[in-house]
């Protein structure tokens, strides 16, 4: 109901505003920015560009900013745009703004438009603000014709959270030109993001010339076509996706063979660098070591350990830290990096290092004897504290991912926790007196599936909850997400799995947690999607609702399906095939007898397809309950020393111990990199009804309601919901979750009720 009413009220003011203005008034929208601001006042007036506009600057280096806004304005409405120090039409100034580094103050009226800022980039958010106050199709890249262009009149005071608001692009799997990366940080820059980190080697392609070592670009940037590489063409194929085709213009023939991939001269680097800085945005650039190098010591001889490189037991050959040859190239690699990129940061990963080949190496051997180091952990932590003396030296501070913490973590790193399950990392980062950047895996990996909950896991995430000690807090410097490209090879299919999650990241790391609001953010990020498909941009459609992955119903249903885009169009089809706009188009209307399954796809005015949903209806009978009468309270759970990859293999593992559990959670006492775990009892079913279970986990889980499957959600993935119904009679009825993990995972069952309501597990779980 508070949606509909923002809605409405949206709509109205609208009006008002359109009818206020002038004769012939403009189409004016109400303000709807995106991440919300620390306050904003509207009143029903409003400014309207003239065809000739001044941009008055009071600082010489606000024209960068001055000449960026007219690029923003200029091809859409048509109109001429000059940059004059002095008063404008619209005025960017840097002045005394209370609040954080980068605040901002932006007042419009009738007569003029006003941004404020207390640093260059303070100013840049204004604009990003100023923006979002015009209709959407300022965003188009030629004239718009019959429009004026207008803004409601507000005065906007602004200031963000988080100094780091940061995105993660992976561009080794799978590579993205030069263009698409200045794209992307168009993008970015629209929603007030402001840390690029720019991961450019890792074991699939290394993307950046190195001029001492040219062999980097030669060979270690191209590649047949891996296993990711044929996953996105069966997809492509499979789902009639071309988003996840793989572009021709990244392949090259060579002595017959098709190649794939791409680099960045320093000259592209350095091109987009100054395309960033105009938008308030600093590039950390990442040449991960010393594991996720086989692009590099693939090619060049004293780099490895061993001269045979490849794939060891989990992880590729790594940087061999006992040889003096392997830490002269990395910091000859790091020295030209360092050169090019002016950002105080450079990101080292750090992660994911195959330990095995030090063990037997007698190079590391004796650099562990040399320093009395005990373990290859603490081996690794002395190459990382070498390599950042070196950056030190260069004026430069490292950044690593939380496994520098292993082995010792020096006093000036700065840590990006992504490992959900390294519970301890956050506070011992920050108990050290680190600087600390949330990006955990869950729910802040952008390559994971989506599903229904994942903009609102974001959206939700407190960073702070993981640093209780307050006086530690400042050194939470923000959050980022991740977007890592095993299984995303085109711009589309990139902008697919970042956007609208991307926007969540953005209102976590600006707005204040008094601001921030769920229901409110979904009616902005609606509004969103207009602007987006002006832009091109090919968001994912947020989840339909109104249905389950398994539905059941008795007699006939009703399917009633809502789309958060209102721009979108629904198409279905009941034989299995693949919805193209010529498919049914949903029209409210749908009604089901007989068990079906329904194959949904969205479409958006541009013709952008979503991924394809599946759900089946099937048409039942209230299952009885059971005589049994279980005896004591809550589930039987029990962990088994299992090792395999599927819910089927957990009983034929043998049995560790047993517990009693109130609820599907992973008892206390269950620690394993690897577990299995199988929950029995009795469900207590209050009233006859269609009861429906949410079974989140990572990795695999299976629901069984007596005996029959309910949820699917088998398999190695990432965190994920599934849902399913049942129809059940009134009392007891046998339940059982099978679950297992590799890597320190998570499960949750929810019940609801007949009503939809939420069933406490008090009282719920018997056996």
């Amino acid at each position: 109901m508070k949606k509909l009413k923002q809605i409405v009220a949206v709509f109205t003011l609208g009006i008002a505003l359109m009818t206020a203005c002038n004769d012939a008034p403009p189409i004016i929208k109400d303000a709807s920015i995106l991440p919300i601001p620390v306050s904003l006042k509207q009143d029903t007036t409003c400014f309207i560009l003239p065809k000739s506009t001044t941009i008055g600057i009071n600082d010489p280096q606000l024209k960068p900013a001055a000449e960026y806004l007219a690029s923003i304005l200029s091809p859409a409405t048509g109109y001429s745009f000059k940059v004059s120090e002095g008063q404008g039409n619209i005025n960017l100034g840097i002045g005394t703004i209370e609040g954080a580094e980068d605040a901002y103050t932006l007042v419009s009226n009738p007569e003029s438009v006003n941004i404020t800022g207390n640093t260059y980039r303070g100013v840049i958010a204004g604009i990003q603000s100023l923006r979002q106050l015009f209709p959407a199709e300022i965003e188009a890249d030629k004239k718009v014709s019959g429009m004026s262009w207008g803004i409601p009149s507000v005065q906007i005071q602004d200031a963000p959270r988080f100094g780091w608001r940061g995105l993660m692009l992976d561009v080794s799997r799978h590579f993205y030109s030069k263009e698409e990366v200045m794209e992307f940080l168009d993008l970015m820059a629209l929603y007030k993001l402001n840390k690029f980190h720019w991961h450019l080697t890792d074991d699939q392609g290394w993307r950046l010339e190195i001029k001492k070592y040219p062999l980097l670009t030669e060979k270690g940037a191209w590649r047949k076509f891996n296993n990711h590489d044929r996953d996105c063409m069966k997809y492509a194929a499979e789902q009639d996706n071309p988003d996840y085709e793989i572009p021709t213009d990244k392949m090259q023939i060579v002595e017959g063979d098709t190649l794939y991939g791409g680099f960045y001269t320093q000259e592209d680097v350095k091109e987009v660098i100054a395309y960033a800085q105009v938008r308030g945005i600093d590039i950390i650039p990442e040449l991960d070591m010393p594991g996720h190098m086989l692009a590099a010591v693939s090619n060049y001889d004293g780099v490895s350990c061993f001269e045979e490189t490849g794939w060891g037991s989990t992880f590729s050959s790594p940087v061999c830290p006992g040889k003096d040859s392997a830490l002269e190239f990395c910091k000859n690699v790091y020295t030209e990096l360092i050169e090019l990129f002016p950002y105080e940061y450079v990101h080292i990963g750090g992660d994911e290092v195959e330990k095995t080949n030090w063990k037997k190496c007698p190079d590391c051997q004796a650099r562990m004897k040399e320093h009395g180091l005990k373990t290859e952990e603490e081996l690794q932590a002395w190459f990382i504290h070498e390599m950042e003396h070196f950056f030190n030296s260069k004026g430069k501070k490292m950044i690593g991912w939380d496994e520098i913490i292993e082995g010792g973590l020096s006093e000036t790193a700065t840590v990006m926790w992504w490992r959900s399950w390294a519970k301890l990392a956050p506070s011992q980062t920050t108990g050290q007196g680190n600087d600390l950047i949330f990006t955990p895996n869950a729910p802040f990996y952008l390559d994971y599936a989506q599903d229904k909950k994942s903009v609102l896991n974001i959206y939700n995430y407190e960073p702070m909850k993981e640093v209780p000690d307050a006086d530690k807090q400042h050194l939470v410097k923000g959050v980022q997400g991740n977007i890592w490209c095993e299984w995303i090879p085109s711009r589309e299919r990139m902008h697919y799995m970042a956007a609208p999650r991307m926007l969540a990241i953005a209102e976590l790391g600006w707005s204040a947690n008094d601001r921030k609001d769920w229901a409110d953010f979904q009616v902005r990020m609606a509004d969103q999607f207009g602007r987006l498909n002006v832009m091109d941009v090919q968001y994912r459609i947020p989840d339909l609702e109104g249905f389950m992955k398994n539905n059941v119903f008795i007699g006939e249903k009703k399917v009633e399906i809502t789309c958060l885009d209102p721009s979108a169009s629904i198409h279905y089809t009941t034989d299995g095939s693949i919805p193209t706009l010529e498919s049914p188009k949903y029209d409210g209307n749908l009604v089901l007898t007989e068990t079906t399954d329904l194959t949904l796809r969205v479409f958006r005015p541009t013709g952008k397809r979503s991924d394809i949903v599946k759900t089946h209806f099937e048409k039942t009978e209230y299952s009885p309950a059971t005589t049994a009468a279980p005896s004591n309270p809550g589930l039987k759970a029990t962990w088994y020393d299992f090792k395999g990859k599927t819910c089927a293999e957990i009983a034929e593992a043998p049995v560790k111990k047993t517990y009693r559990v109130e609820d599907v959670t992973i008892p206390k006492g269950v620690k394993s990199f690897i577990i299995g775990l199988t929950y029995k009892g009795y469900i207590n079913i209050p009233e006859d009804g269609i009861y429906s279970f949410y079974l989140s986990s990572d990795d695999g889980s299976m629901l069984y309601i007596d005996g029959k499957q309910v949820i699917d959600n088998d398999g190695l993935h990432a965190p994920g919901e599934v849902t399913g119904q049942a129809a059940l009679k009134q009392g007891y009825h046998p339940i059982e979750v099978q679950y297992f993990d590799h890597g320190g995972g998570s499960i949750n069952l929810k019940v609801c009720d007949n009503n939809g309501k939420e069933m406490p597990f008090t009282y719920l779980y018997a056996h």
